[in-house]
């Protein structure tokens, strides 16, 4: 199951600022960003017999099973056995991180580390785009126009698991899910911890490191 294509993944809680992260290290390094969210979005709009399912789900403010998740990612990969890919919001369980196993060896986790009080602060912030996943944060990355899309000029939202009330519950889930899928990367050796409080303060040591496994395509390191 070696591969010669380099098989990364970003694991943190809502609000960690991975998908910043994986675009950065997609942008810097030539990596297909692999995202769950996205793949997830694409079968709801294509009203694909998981994407009916995924709806829901999501509509009700329900994590999406293990077993609807998982088809949707294994047939993405399955596309994109000779590229080097990183997965972002995949796996999020013990139950995914073995699935993901049986199709391949991974070479890198990048895991987030950001304390709980400044996860709460930016998911309560937080403002998205429903069609296309834009996120947007009232406080350090509004929109042009208060509650309206930059680019179609949409309402945005504030999804019901983003709402203060929510979010420590929200948070909770995440942790729970995500420790065994954290000890068992840990115990083979390939997981990577990185605590902050400012994507752009933890970048730079990211990079460090992907650096370290795959020649960057670009020289400078994004800001």
């Amino acid at each position: 199951m070696a591969s010669k294509f380099l098989r990364a993944v970003v694991l943190g809680p809502p609000g960690s600022g991975k998908g910043t992260v994986c675009q950065r290290i997609a942008e810097s390094f030539g990596l297909q960003h692999l995202s769950s969210g996205h793949f997830l979005r694409e079968n709801i709009r294509a009203k694909s017999e998981v994407g009916v399912l995924a709806k829901q789900y999501l509509e009700r403010g329900l994590l999406v099973p293990d077993h609807v998740i998982t088809s949707v990612m294994m047939m993405e990969l399955e596309k994109k056995q000779s590229q080097h890919w990183l997965l972002d919001g995949f796996p999020r369980t013990l139950v995914q991180a073995e699935a993901l196993d049986r199709l391949c060896e991974l070479d890198l986790v990048i895991n987030l580390n950001i304390p709980f009080e400044t996860l709460k602060d930016r998911l309560s912030a937080r403002w998205i785009h429903p069609a296309s996943g834009r996120v947007y944060n009232m406080e350090f990355n509004p929109p042009h126009v208060h509650g309206i899309d930059d680019i179609t000029g949409e309402p945005l939202i504030q999804r019901e698991d983003d709402k203060p009330d929510a979010v420590a519950a929200r948070l909770r889930k995440y942790k729970d899910a995500a420790k065994p899928v954290i000890e068992l990367y840990k115990s083979r050796g390939v997981l990577h911890s990185f605590s902050g409080t400012e994507t752009n303060k933890i970048w730079p040591y990211v990079y460090t490191l992907v650096s370290s496994k795959i020649r960057p395509v670009s020289s400078k390191e994004a800001d």
